[in-house]
């Protein structure tokens, strides 16, 4: 990988890294946890941390971990772009005065900062563009790591296969990975599905899923930036690198689903969606999905998804029963078995950090490979039958290795590179046009994929 010339003479060079990789001991006073054996009680050992991505959420992850167990220390950072690096360094080291322990020689900028993190910690924090997740996950898994990755875990089928193999690897090794999604830490969503797996609600006839909100991120072009730096400054906004909103966003809603059924996967969908306009002239990816899922059962699945400005919002999952119908992000049921939660509630952000360093520190790390990338192939299935306009089976997509395209690199006699393959002076895989605006990433109907 090219790493980026950095804009701040005080974040090294590959070089400058490798002759200081000695001196990463010396970053906190205490000592460190062995990876090797299992550590002694909470809070006993410091667990090193890192975070691969500067955004908002990973330093929302970086924050919860932090929150959940004093014993970490947040060593080292890496991002895109020194400014973010600098600014969340300095907004966690006053929210965290004594847990920040990030020097200047680990502020790491460029695309290969990932390695450099990786290279300082215990365990790795991944949230930045999904399509680098399956890549960095498996980097901190052959390094020996434990890993936190955000959702979505890949964008296409070949990203899917690349998690499993890393989890794979993380069982044997006896490593973690914890999921970026978040609803199977929520002590309200864990009851009510329980209720659900229990019968409560009778058995499951259908499941509406809706993520109905603005868009993420800008929406008008920066200036002062070329190209490449605006697509990845604003990686919400383009699919090659965050695989658009099904697998982005409705993936929570997804996972829900699944987790109510049981972890039954669908059999085949048909979805639809597109661009409805180009005011926002800012990005390439569809501002409005919506993917029906069947099941062997006869459930179907209805999910909804749309970030088009001035529209009805709405945030919501209904498993609907032959008794009743739950409804767990207000975590009630409602007919035959009513029931509302009552009980103590801590964010579920924090929860999952929580749990998976006290794992970590007793030497049997969770494992959430299985259902976050079962969850995420089906976010994946439902976006590639929105852009093609085609039904799409499990098995299809399921024994695809297929690598996501879009429709200007088709027409351009080019293709989207793979993680690997990326570098800071490349080309990205789509352009504005004179107007400003980019052509839609995919034309349903005439969009092939799996």
């Amino acid at each position: 990988m090219i790493q980026r010339k950095s804009d701040d003479a005080q974040c090294p060079t590959r070089r400058q890294f490798l002759k200081r990789s000695s001196a990463v001991a010396a970053v906190v006073a205490a000592p460190t946890l062995s990876i090797s054996r299992s550590a002694h009680a909470a809070g006993s050992e410091v667990i090193r941390i890192g975070m691969v991505g500067c955004g908002g959420r990973c330093t929302g992850a970086a924050s919860d971990a932090m929150t959940a167990d004093p014993g970490t220390r947040l060593v080292a950072m890496s991002d895109l772009f020194a400014d973010r690096v600098h600014a969340k360094r300095a907004a966690l080291k006053q929210q965290y005065p004594d847990q920040v322990a990030v020097d200047d020689d680990h502020c790491f900028v460029g695309l290969d900062g990932y390695q450099h993190v990786i290279d300082s910690v215990d365990v790795v924090l991944i949230a930045c563009a999904a399509k680098f997740h399956p890549m960095y996950l498996m980097a901190g898994i052959e390094a020996s790591r434990h890993v936190f990755v955000e959702k979505p875990h890949a964008i296409d089928p070949a990203g899917i296969n690349v998690v499993n193999a890393a989890t794979e690897l993380a069982k044997k090794k006896n490593l973690g990975v914890l999921s970026g999604l978040q609803s199977r830490f929520h002590m309200g969503y864990r009851q009510t599905m329980q209720r659900v797996h229990d019968g409560e609600i009778g058995q499951i006839i259908s499941i509406e899923e809706n993520f109905l909100r603005g868009p993420y991120g800008h929406t008008e072009r920066p200036q002062g930036m070329r190209e490449l730096e605006v697509q990845c400054g604003n990686q919400y906004r383009f699919s090659w690198l965050c695989g658009d909103d099904v697998p982005q966003s409705l993936v929570h809603n997804l996972d829900r689903a699944t987790w109510a059924l049981g972890e039954m996967t669908p059999v085949k969908c048909h979805g639809l969606g597109g661009r409805s306009t180009n005011k926002y002239r800012l990005g390439d990816v569809f501002d409005h999905n919506c993917v029906v899922y069947e099941y062997d059962n006869g459930v179907r699945l209805y999910a909804l998804c749309r970030t088009t400005p001035g529209c009805y919002g709405e945030n919501s999952s209904k498993i609907m029963g032959t008794k009743g119908v739950a409804y767990p992000l207000s975590s009630q049921i409602t007919g035959e078995n009513e029931w509302k939660f009552s009980g103590p509630m801590e964010s579920p952000y924090v929860v999952e950090h929580k749990e998976f360093l006290q794992s970590i520190r007793a030497g049997t790390p969770l494992n959430c490979g299985d259902y976050m990338a079962r969850s995420t192939l089906i976010g994946i299935m439902g976006q590639l039958s929105c852009y093609s306009g085609k039904e799409v089976t499990w098995k299809a997509v399921s024994n695809s290795d297929y690598h996501l395209q879009n429709e200007y690199v088709k027409e351009h006699n080019r293709t989207v590179p793979k993680p690997e393959d990326c570098t800071w002076d490349m080309e990205p895989p789509t352009a504005p046009d004179a107007e400003g605006v980019y052509p839609v990433c995919a034309v349903p109907g005439v969009t092939v994929n799996v």
